[in-house]
């Protein structure tokens, strides 16, 4: 019988990142990599599970500890952010959001600017039993179909000043491909914040015609930008020189995105956020301007949340946890923007347990020991035992891994 093979852990090495010119820039930062087979390796990644954050010899009162994020000039009572998911953000969930203190992000080719009212449809599917044989393929069929009108620019506008009417924070999202074309009538709706959301964006994407470059683009806009999903150092690094007000780390929220399993491109979050960090301590030193890092994927419950802002995370997109409120559009089924991709879907549908209203989600109080409630009042108290006073404070905490499933 032949041995098995055995893994191979390298001595710590520092790594240099190679830009797109070829050009060799040290990162200063010693990594342990492991041997997958003859002339392979790979670095150990880790997801925000695993980690355990360490109390400090100094704690808080939680009462003391301020949570807020600001962005531009934009300020928030909370760095949390919804999804741009049809299946979370609606106009209405927008405001809620905002009157809670955290951001709801509409997006611009999302069924609320495709459909005069799309609620009575978005009610049929939340009629739908998850139980019930099919459920999610039929919740699917229900979104291609809802998918298929063209976007209508004066949708567009018109949600805009919904969403202002009811005093929140503005913000759309628009994908990559689109951003181009799409530019035009964003700018026209004068949102307060866009976001440049994809599966993987990179600061110019290279295809037989006109390459999107993301720079060209950026400097045509008065409006802070956000932009990703990326899981890289050098990834995050070039997106921040393309004058974003802050990248997305990751590949999507929640259960819905497989990417992985599609693609085979996945990120271990809590190693894509602090290889952000690092790009971001790089970008602050090069040009004195700070880039956010939003982590965006791999928050299941609120210690998730509070470690990803340990691992250098400004803010956090969350998708399942707030499809649970009782005020989601689908009532509780939820699906991301790429889900209606004509020929190679990358989210699928699924359908979370409504846990009570958005204000109890992020607010409490609590309706159990799961992570799922109160998020903002967990985050607080998590930096109050960890002994510091502000979510940039907090980035300093000390982290431990987990060894095995102990959850």
């Amino acid at each position: 019988m032949a041995p098995a093979l055995a893994l191979t852990a390298f001595p710590n090495r520092c790594v240099d990142v190679v830009d797109a010119a070829g050009s060799s820039h040290p990162t200063g930062v010693a990594v342990a990599e492991t041997q997958i087979g003859l002339g392979k390796s790979a670095r150990r990644g880790y997801r925000l599970a695993e980690l355990d954050i360490v109390p400090s010899r100094r704690t808080r009162n939680p009462a003391e500890v301020d949570t807020s994020w600001q962005i531009d000039a934009l300020r928030f009572d909370s760095p949390i952010v919804a999804a741009p998911s049809d299946g979370v953000v609606s106009p209405a969930t927008a405001v809620a959001m905002s009157n809670a203190g955290a951001l709801g992000v509409l997006h611009s080719e999302g069924v609320w600017c495709r459909h005069e009212d799309p609620a009575p449809a978005l009610a049929e599917i939340a009629g739908i039993d998850p139980a019930a044989e099919g459920a999610a393929v039929e919740v699917l069929d229900r979104v291609h179909s809802l998918g298929r009108p063209e976007v209508r620019p004066e949708l567009v506008k018109a949600r805009v000043a919904e969403m202002r009417s009811g005093g929140a924070t503005v913000a759309l999202a628009v994908s990559p491909g689109l951003v181009e074309a799409s530019l035009e009538a964003i700018l026209a709706a004068e949102p307060d914040l866009l976001v440049i959301e994809g599966t993987v964006v990179s600061a110019e994407h290279v295809s037989d015609g006109e390459p999107l470059n993301l720079k060209r683009v950026l400097r045509r806009l008065e409006v802070p930008t956000i932009v990703g999903g990326c899981t890289s150092y050098s990834a995050a690094l070039h997106l921040m020189r393309t004058g974003a007000a802050g990248v997305l780390v990751g590949v999507g929220p929640g259960r819905v995105g497989p990417t992985r399993n599609v693609l085979g491109i996945g990120a271990a979050s809590a190693t894509a956020i602090a290889d952000a960090r690092a790009a971001r301590i790089r970008h602050l030193d090069e040009t004195g301007v700070y880039c956010h890092v939003i982590a965006h994927g791999g928050v299941r419950n609120s210690g998730d949340l509070a470690a990803a802002i340990c691992c250098g995370a400004d803010a956090v997109v969350l998708g399942d946890l707030l499809a649970a409120a009782t005020e989601a559009p689908a009532g509780g089924w939820t699906w991301a923007h790429r889900s209606d991709h004509p020929t190679l879907p990358r989210s699928r549908v699924e359908h979370v347990t409504t846990n009570g209203p958005l204000q109890q989600i992020l607010h409490g109080p609590a309706v159990g020991a799961d992570g799922t409630t109160n998020l903002v009042g967990a985050l607080a108290r998590s930096m109050a035992f960890a002994g510091h006073v502000s979510c940039k404070d907090f980035q300093k905490a000390e982290l431990l891994v987990a060894e095995g499933d102990f959850r």
